[in-house]
């Protein structure tokens, strides 16, 4: 490879990390604003169809560039379209509701066991082979989950599981856009994902409705589904600049992200506990980060 060829594959690849840093900025801004609106007494359903509307409509615009021809709203995938769109609605109603009394840094945390789960979960959905090391990894996230959420303590409520369906629903998420990546465009992904989201949710928005109470809520309430779109937009156009190796790290800047929106809003510190399941769900990721590079170069 010649040094300029060299040069702008790097430059490609610092791209392709700035949007996913941007990416998950922006869903730290999405979940902020939600915890903020729902201690302000908004419903999270009704905020959770903000989030799809919002979706739905530049999706909408983005899919119709050109004409609203029925052809550009095609797939032959639509069951697996659909389910993936499931999972990611069903997770964001569930996080909703979970954010009115967990803490940021503690949703956030059960939620990046998600690409542990993704490791386990390719060896009977992807036929991939998993070796010991990344076994060892799957089970380390897995006490990282435990001493996170408490299970036996005095703390432990029902509410602290949510986040482990939300974690499970991305996992399955990410494995379907896998299989799905090159034979279904992202527009459509997104299209579908906005529509389920904005027909599921209408009912539940408009039975329990309240008027936000003062602008700043009206502005944030609006912005979470240009947010949300924005942050899925740039997620998946970063792995057109760089590969899923190069990338996965970055992902847990969203966790950086919420502790320093759970202190500056909230003035939420996070417990021991939190801090210690965290940093053993990373390092299992990290793990597993490390023996999948290891495949490709």
């Amino acid at each position: 490879m010649s040094g300029l060829q060299a040069a702008l594959r790097q430059d490609r690849a610092q791209l392709g990390i700035g949007m996913m840093l941007a990416a998950w900025l922006l869903f730290s801004f999405v979940d902020t604003s939600v915890k903020w609106l729902v201690l302000a007494g908004l419903p999270a359903m009704q905020l959770a169809f903000m989030r799809y509307v919002g979706h739905f409509v530049i999706s909408l615009a983005d899919v119709g560039r050109g004409g609203f021809n029925i052809e550009r709203f095609r797939t032959d995938h639509f069951a697996w379209v659909g389910f993936r769109a499931f999972l990611l609605v069903s997770a964001t109603c569930l996080n909703f509701i979970a954010l009115k009394t967990l803490p940021l840094t503690l949703t956030s945390a059960i939620m990046f066991s998600a690409p542990i789960l993704v490791c386990a979960f390719a060896v009977p959905l992807l036929g991939e082979r998993v070796g010991p090391w990344r076994w060892f990894a799957i089970l380390l996230g897995f006490a990282g989950v435990l001493v996170v959420i408490r299970p036996f303590g005095e703390t432990f409520t029902w509410v602290t599981l949510l986040p482990v369906y939300n974690a499970l629903s991305l996992a399955l998420y990410s494995i379907i856009t896998r299989k799905l990546s090159g034979i279904v465009s992202a527009t459509t992904m997104q299209f579908y994902m906005g529509a389920l989201g904005t027909l599921v949710l209408l009912p539940f928005a408009i039975w329990t409705w309240q008027s936000p109470a003062t602008a700043l809520d009206w502005v944030l309430m609006i912005a979470l589904g240009v947010w949300g779109w924005a942050g899925h937009e740039l997620l998946t156009r970063a792995h057109g600049f760089a590969t899923a190796n190069t990338l996965m790290p970055y992902t847990y800047s969203f966790m950086i992200y919420l502790t320093i929106a759970s202190y500056l809003v909230f003035s939420h510190v996070p417990d021991v506990y939190t801090v210690l399941g965290a940093g053993i769900i990373i390092c299992s990721g990290l793990i597993i980060w490390v023996r999948e590079k290891g495949k490709t170069t």
